[in-house]
């Protein structure tokens, strides 16, 4: 089974959005493991509304908690503790793509963080980019805590309008592929997932 982790240099940066993408250009499977915030929607039912194909399954969360907060403080305020080792991989054939919860620093307990999910999984990462002020910064960190933990990085998508002076510097110093850039669409749908899955079928 190969396994595609999407993680992010921060939240809400498009990371779900690549995730289906992702899904629908390989046919492949969806799991986010780790779920705040259910009160209002979930990542996996985006995902869902968004796939076009019959054949990718989405796989239940391990932990899904209703606070839309960081999950270790979601779960302690629902008295639960999140166990690495009740984290386990669907069994299936087919490739899976997770997602993770925020960036690579979010903690999912008092020691543990979602970069040990990644490197428990060993699993393939890609990295979305999203523009704003601090974001280099944020890319940088985020590339070398991966790197360091001898993480494998597919490569970086960057979301939202293009700025080439942010994606140049951080090509450059990440030696990383350039995967694609996902402009800011009005809405997200099926036919905007389907035109960008055209760019990810090889990776």
């Amino acid at each position: 089974m190969r396994k595609i982790f999407v993680t992010g240099i921060g939240t809400d940066i498009g990371k779900t959005v690549v995730s289906a993408i992702i899904v629908e250009a390989l046919k492949a499977d969806y799991w986010k493991p780790v779920q705040s915030g259910t009160y209002y929607t979930t990542d996996s039912e985006k995902v869902k509304l968004w796939l076009s194909n019959s054949k990718s399954v989405i796989h239940p969360e391990a932990y899904s908690l209703k606070e839309h907060k960081s999950p270790h403080e979601a779960a302690e305020t629902e008295g639960i503790n999140i166990d690495l080792d009740k984290i386990n991989l669907p069994q299936i054939e087919n490739t899976l793509v997770i997602e993770g919860a925020g960036g690579v620093m979010v903690p999912l307990n008092k020691k543990d963080f979602v970069i040990d999910l990644i490197k428990k999984f060993d699993a393939e990462t890609i990295i979305v980019i999203q523009n704003y002020l601090g974001s280099i910064n944020h890319s940088l960190l985020t590339i070398d805590a991966l790197k360091q933990r001898g993480i494998k990085i597919l490569g970086l998508v960057f979301n939202g309008p293009p700025h080439d002076p942010s994606k140049e510097i951080i090509l450059n110093y990440s030696k990383l592929p350039f995967i694609s850039w996902i402009s800011k669409e009005q809405e997200i749908d099926k036919n905007v997932i389907l035109k960008y899955a055209k760019e990810f079928e090889n990776i």
